[in-house]
């Protein structure tokens, strides 16, 4: 059998073993769902700079007891950019993963801090009614950071667990 036959063989043995399908899936599956994470984030913070969400978040942000202070110090307008800022500073941690495992972890558990906060909506805003459905996408996107802060922080510790070697 020459060296191409085996290797092809090699390849078509790992194809078809569930395991190496299951490994890949996760790859997959982490990179869509980090990354996907830091899009809505980045997308969602930029919005934040039109008047009409500005507008939109008014009701949830005053009745909030985190965010009640942010209107009162920055205005609508300026509350609603404030709020954007830190969604695009924790969608650029959280896509800093592949150079700092560590700073993506912080971006992930501020990006979970975030969405308890908007979760708490549901019952601090009064008269929510049908606009709280919007709300319930919240509950994937914690899940999603929980997951991707739990993933960056393991990495962390492989990456501290991978002996040093000195330059000369």
């Amino acid at each position: 059998m020459s060296t191409r036959t085996l290797t092809m063989a090699a390849e078509t043995t790992a194809d078809a073993n569930p395991d190496v399908w299951a490994r890949r899936l996760q790859r997959v599956g982490a990179v869509t769902l980090r990354y996907s994470l830091v899009l809505f984030l980045l997308l969602f913070g930029a919005l934040k700079w039109t008047s009409k969400e500005a507008h939109d978040i008014e009701a949830w942000v005053v009745h909030s007891p985190f965010l009640f202070w942010v209107n009162a110090a920055f205005g609508t307008q300026g509350g609603s950019e404030f709020i954007g800022v830190i969604e695009l500073a924790i969608a650029t941690m959280i896509g800093a993963r592949a150079w700092s495992p560590r700073l993506s972890a912080f971006g992930s558990l501020g990006a979970a801090v975030m969405f308890l906060t908007t979760l708490s909506f549901l019952v601090t805003t009064p008269n929510v009614g049908d606009d709280a459905g919007f709300l319930m996408k919240d509950l994937t996107l914690l899940g999603a950071a929980l997951w991707t802060a739990g993933e960056a922080l393991a990495a962390t510790r492989r990456v501290a667990d991978v002996p040093h070697t000195s330059r000369r």
